[in-house]
């Protein structure tokens, strides 16, 4: 099998839109090399029951409680669901069917088969969903049945990906196949071999104030008609295979410097001494600190970074830094970056967690890998602006402009710096770094 991390961004990302319907006839329920059979065709091993509920809720239960949860729906799972002849098939009622594990990144191929006025999906980690539905019910073309199956059809109205881009449904009564690819807060399907959703946000449905959930059971939604499914096959990604992915799906395309060339602190200002180069890598020494900085300044950009973590691990990102000074407060700001789940972290200011700028503006938190994996994370800033992807969701999307409240009371002047330089602000921990690229918008 091939290893990802062996493997160029370019090689990757070719076999993830390389593959096709045709590499997956093999045997009935029995997965191809690279993806793990979810339903074995037998039974419902791997499986639980669980209905339309909060994976909050979920999460903030103790085990007694999660286990107890599972037990009240068996019944209801015996009675609605039953594996024939290698097809797993809901009567149209009760609970969905849940699997046990829970999945980050992850390519999905799923058939399925359904009747007449049914209406189903897919929930991706627990969060509903790539719809499944007769898209010849006109009672339903004013909801979108005539468009067809396969589109985000919880996303917020006029967003991405509500509405598949082709009707790509077989008529009622024949196998369809989905592939579906989630990383991050995109999602991307393809039905029948054609693309119908390309690497939209996933909206979420239970908070739309913040983005999906990072990790989540996959769940299959049943809603008055019999569905049948088989061949459900799930490859989970390395965090280096989506990176590349994300890497290659990015929207801001091609014009990107790369502003490390992984050898030398050429084009690199202030104390370089504290830092090492390590493998191709920026590494901060421990125990030492500072900001160091690109000697070209940067107005609106956009800069793509790859980091690395240790425990407790403390550095931050300079943006529109003056050269001198802490630039949390004499800079445009100071991006965290930040092990925030240690426990040495807990009671911290919202403001102060990963993503964050610093003293002003909170991230979302939940979607750091984990420590010692390699992260990626993309820094917009347009004007006053400043927005964070990290690991393809967006935990930040601040205007700095209209700040007005400040961690401990203490004023930003540097906020409304119109250019500045870009940098690392090192503080004692050894953070890594590596493929730091930027392209200026202006």
């Amino acid at each position: 099998m091939l290893n990802p991390r062996s493997l160029s961004i370019a090689t990757i990302f070719a076999l993830l839109l390389g593959t096709t319907s045709a590499t997956l006839q093999a045997e009935e329920n029995v997965a191809p090399e690279g993806f793990t059979a979810v339903f074995n065709g037998k039974n419902l091993e791997g499986w639980w029951g669980l209905g339309h509920f909060d994976p909050r809720k979920l999460e903030a239960m103790t085990d007694d409680e999660r286990k107890a949860l599972r037990g009240t729906n068996v019944a209801d799972v015996k009675t609605h669901w039953t594996v024939d002849d290698g097809d797993l098939v809901n009567d149209g009622h009760g609970v969905y069917l849940t699997t046990d594990r829970q999945y980050g990144d992850f390519e999905m191929w799923i058939d399925y088969k359904t009747v007449p006025k049914a209406d189903s999906g897919i929930y991706l980690r627990m969060n509903p969903q790539v719809q499944i539905w007769d898209f010849t019910d006109e009672s339903k073309f004013g909801i979108g049945a005539d468009k067809g199956s396969g589109g985000l059809w919880n996303n917020n109205a006029g967003a991405k990906g509500k509405d598949p881009l082709v009707l790509a449904d077989k008529a009622l009564g024949e196998w369809n196949r989905f592939r579906i690819i989630q990383v991050g807060d995109k999602t991307s399907v393809w039905l029948n071999g054609k693309l119908i959703v390309d690497h939209a946000i996933m909206n979420n449905y239970w908070d739309r104030s913040r983005p999906q959930f990072a990790r989540g059971h996959i769940q299959l939604q049943t809603h008055g008609g019999e569905i049948r499914w088989r061949n459900i096959f799930i490859r989970e990604f390395s965090s280096e295979e989506a990176t590349a992915y994300l890497r290659e799906k990015d929207p801001a395309g091609s014009g990107f410097e790369t502003v490390f060339d992984g050898k030398s602190f050429d084009g690199w200002a202030g104390p370089t001494s504290n830092y090492t180069i390590d493998n191709g890598t920026l590494l901060c020494q421990k125990g030492k600190g500072g900001t160091i900085y690109t000697e070209q300044e940067y107005s609106d950009f956009i800069a793509r970074i790859e980091f690395k973590l240790p425990p407790g691990g403390n550095n931050g990102l300079a943006i529109r830094y003056p050269g001198k000074g802490n630039t949390a407060y004499v800079g445009m700001c100071e991006l965290q970056v930040l092990d925030s789940e240690h426990a040495k972290y807990a009671k911290l200011d919202q403001r102060q967690y990963h993503g964050s700028a610093y003293g002003m503006a909170a991230a979302h938190r939940g979607y750091l890998r984990a420590t010692g994996e390699w992260n990626y994370q993309q820094v917009t800033v347009k004007g006053a602006t400043i927005k964070v992807e990290l690991n393809g969701v967006t935990i930040l999307d601040a205007d700095l402009s209209k700040v007005t409240e400040f961690m401990d009371n203490s004023p930003h002047p540097g906020k409304d710096r119109a250019s500045g330089h870009f940098g690392f602000a090192g503080h004692n921990d050894p953070v890594q770094y590596r493929n730091i690229q930027i392209k200026s918008l202006k």
